[in-house]
């Protein structure tokens, strides 16, 4: 070991500190390697997302409260990195649209049900094609509805998350709501559009070629396939339609969400109702 050391260029002593010191680690090295494990257990469980989610799911599940740099050091020392890509859109559309964009307006949104945006997207389980068409709460984050379908361009899942939305507004006759959805076939369809007016729902569009205009459908989107793929691992081995329910339950009342300071939808609905 004498040699070693000299052959290093250090003092005899300080090798022995410092192999005293792994095997007697402080208090707050062990809490440091006990929430690397954490993150890299959570990361195995949730691959599509990066260290701030992570961090709120852990506080969300565990009630163990970590700052976001902290937990950024925590995935450094894993080598935790998002495995989900998403993307940018940065050119806008031709102005032309066939509903007025609302969104542009910049409305204020201080209330659920307020504004409903939409979109489908579409994937394949098994080699099974499959579209997914979402109606979403802009005001939390909430999918308020959802329609599948294995034939592709069925009108019919447009239509029929669109039923569920009209139930609520018959409940609810006073209460204004906005439809945004974009310059999709179904969604301009004569058909679609006529359900609307007879229960007093405002129409709204995006820009043709903008899908920036309905920007947080898309992300949603794309968090969707990312989450229900690479974390709930959803296979065909169960009905699909089941996997895909149980997925929407997840994100509505277990997934932390950024813009919500990361509350759940749910749980950033339950506190507006109890603050009112």
């Amino acid at each position: 070991m004498k040699i070693l050391c000299k052959a290093m260029g250090i003092q005899r002593s300080s090798f022995y500190a410092w192999k005293k010191h792994l095997s007697h680690p402080s208090e707050r090295e062990k809490n440091l390697a006990s929430n690397v494990r954490l993150f890299q257990e959570y990361h195995l469980k949730y691959p599509s997302h990066g260290y701030r989610w992570l961090n709120a799911k852990i506080r969300l599940d565990k009630n163990i409260v970590l700052s976001d740099p902290y937990a950024h050091k925590c995935c450094k020392i894993a080598g935790i990195k998002s495995k989900s890509k998403h993307y940018r859109y940065k050119k806008a559309g031709d102005p032309a649209r066939i509903f007025p964009n609302l969104l542009l307006s910049e409305m204020q949104i201080d209330g659920p049900m307020q504004c409903i945006v939409s979109d489908m997207t579409a994937f394949y389980v098994k080699g099974t094609y499959y579209e997914l068409t979402l109606y979403m709460d802009l005001w939390n984050d909430e999918i308020v509805s959802h329609s599948l379908s294995a034939k592709r361009g069925d009108r019919m899942t447009y239509i029929s998350g669109l039923k569920d939305l009209i139930a609520w507004k018959e409940q609810h006759p006073e209460h204004q709501m906005i439809l945004h959805t974009d310059q999709g076939s179904v969604y301009a369809s004569k058909a679609y559009n006529d359900l609307l007016p007879m229960y007093g729902i405002t129409r709204s569009m995006s820009r043709a070629g903008t899908p920036t205009d309905n920007a947080a459908m898309e992300s949603v989107n794309g968090w969707i396939k990312a989450e229900m793929f690479m974390d709930l691992h959803v296979t065909g081995e169960k009905s699909v339609a089941e996997e895909v329910d149980n997925y929407i339950h997840f994100f509505n009342e277990y997934r932390p969400a950024y813009t919500l300071g990361y509350l759940t939808p749910k749980q950033y609905r339950e506190r507006h109702i109890s603050n009112c």
